[in-house]
């Protein structure tokens, strides 16, 4: 019997990239856009015959900017909140109170083909209400027990490496294809800081792509070398505080200047791992074969899925 293992898809992460990487000419007959449909399901059946993991969840988002990280840091992912008539992804949320996400019509209208397609063929799909995909991601990959591969393009779950737990990020960045896997060694050579100490030194050079500031003057360079020089933000805020502090005049002062913004900032980075997630690992069992085998046939005869349809039964047939 194979080594458990759970398999993690920060769902939206793959089907913007399916959409943006698939050509938009691949349509059903009547013109609707088919792209981030079939990708979504060749990252899948790739991933899963890649890695064969015994459990999976696509990881949504209920709430991709949910109020109370807003409230914390009103810029959060504000630039990409749609204005006028524009549809967006977020429409598809659990939530009616969700402002809509910026994103192109013809991906918005293949959301609700993606979540009928993953239903019909028995992958589950988890999320909870006022919380975003990275929050579930971190609370199964924490509490599972069993080794972990989180599937993502976002940095912000580089936090929940831990070599020990056996819990690494499969980062899509360059492509599904050529994933880097991502655990503390590669984290040390790529940033200079520990997984540990990642969602620390992330608040420190902020991420302009989710409208977070970070400290004004502090790069990355710098933040590692205070993560290294004092081991946590508490560690470094206590420093800035200390008259004898090693801390040069300059960044003490520009980190001076930002502590309001530290004091708030972590809880918006960090990624929550305690979501009651109303799901058990069985829940999760990676099934051999569609769960509605009659409605996964009319899918792919109707939004001619074709040869992403064969793959991904195919990956899931073969799968422990």
């Amino acid at each position: 019997m194979s080594t458990p293992r759970l398999l993690l898809l920060d769902t939206a992460s793959l089907y913007f990239r399916a959409f943006f990487g698939v050509p938009d000419s691949m349509r059903t007959p009547d013109g609707r856009p088919i792209n981030a449909v079939r990708g979504l399901l060749d990252f899948i059946a790739r991933l899963v015959t890649d890695y064969q993991p015994t459990h999976l969840a696509c990881c949504w988002d209920n709430d991709w900017r949910p109020a109370w990280r807003v409230a914390l840091i009103p810029s959060y992912k504000a630039h990409r909140v749609a204005t006028g008539d524009q549809t967006g992804i977020a429409e598809m949320s659990h939530s009616t109170a969700t402002p809509i996400e910026e994103s192109p019509d013809d991906l918005a209208i293949q959301v609700p083909m993606i979540i009928d397609t993953l239903t019909a063929l028995g992958l589950a799909i988890v999320g909870k209400d006022g919380y975003e995909a990275d929050d579930v991601i971190g609370t199964l990959a924490r509490t599972v027990g069993i080794p972990v591969d989180v599937v993502t393009g976002d940095r912000d779950l580089f936090q929940l490496v831990d070599d020990d737990r056996q819990i690494r990020v499969l980062y899509t960045a360059r492509g599904v294809g050529k994933h880097d896997r991502v655990d503390d060694a590669w984290l040390q050579n790529r940033f200079g800081v520990p997984a540990a100490g990642y969602r620390d030194f992330a608040t420190l050079k902020g991420d302009p792509s989710d409208g977070l500031p970070g400290v004004a003057g502090v790069g990355e360079k710098t933040a590692a070398n205070l993560i290294t020089r004092y081991g946590t933000l508490e560690g470094i805020i206590e420093a800035v505080a200390a008259p004898a502090s090693a801390i040069a005049p300059g960044i003490k002062a520009k980190l001076s200047a930002a502590i309001d913004y530290l004091a708030v900032a972590p809880e918006v980075v960090g990624v929550r791992d305690d979501l009651d997630l109303g799901v058990t690992l069985d829940d999760l069992v990676l099934a051999t074969t569609p769960a509605d085998p009659a409605r996964f046939a009319e899918l792919t005869e109707s939004l001619r899925l074709g040869g992403s349809s064969d793959r991904v039964l195919a990956a899931l047939d073969r799968h422990p």
